[in-house]
């Protein structure tokens, strides 16, 4: 588990698109996950946005998105963390567009 500001974690096949938030699709059953080597796991919040999702490889997370929205529902917010690299930070309009994007 990621955080407590969640209200639902799902579970995944893959996600489409390439906007971030990420659109994880082909959901899966608790039961389906004794036999997937790889699948991604969503939080969402009481809104049913997705907040923070990981991708999950042979049990290790291979990586972490987590998001957050300006009041009008777009994403404000993306945070990438990949298990080598330093988290990417990308900062969003009140419409969406790209604004800002840092490497820590």
């Amino acid at each position: 588990m990621l955080n407590d500001n969640h209200t639902a974690c799902r579970y995944f096949v893959t996600y489409s698109g390439v906007k971030l938030p990420l659109n994880l699709i082909n959901p899966l059953t608790d039961a389906d996950l004794q036999n997937r080597i790889t699948y991604f796991r969503g939080y969402y919040d009481e809104q049913d946005r997705l907040i923070a999702c990981e991708k999950v490889v042979y049990g290790e997370i291979e990586f972490v998105h987590r998001y957050e929205y300006h009041a009008g529902g777009a994403i404000k917010r993306a945070e990438i963390v990949e298990p080598d690299e330093g988290p990417r930070i990308m900062c969003f309009d009140a419409q969406g567009n790209l604004a800002a994007q840092s490497l820590s």
